[in-house]
């Protein structure tokens, strides 16, 4: 009896997080057993029932901000990221931004 009990299997405590629009954000946290993937995080999380617009044969997953596949083992304290795409390229939003401040300005 004392031998099952000290084999228990240790649990990870993962934060599974997607943010469906800006500003907006779903995080879940789950507990998994040692070894667990990334796939089996979003399952437990129940984010991909919730979130239907998830597609993880074209959004990419990480963990802490790092592209990862979906086999990838979890640490504890982990948080596994499911990332939308983006509507307008970084760097085009910046150049909107700074025209559109200029145009401000010369109004005034």
């Amino acid at each position: 009896m004392a031998r099952a009990e000290s084999q228990a299997v240790a649990l990870l405590r993962v934060e599974v997080a997607y943010s469906p629009a800006p500003r907006q954000v779903d995080v879940v946290v789950v507990e998994l057993p040692e070894g667990a993937t990334v796939l089996h995080a979003l399952r437990a999380s129940r984010l991909l029932e919730r979130h239907p617009e998830i597609d993880l044969s074209v959004q990419r997953v990480g963990v802490w901000g790092r592209a990862v596949g979906l086999a990838e083992p979890l640490r504890a304290s982990d948080r596994v990221e499911v990332y939308r795409g983006l509507r307008v390229d970084p760097k085009e939003a910046r150049r909107q931004r700074y025209r559109s401040h200029k145009q401000e300005r010369v109004r005034r």
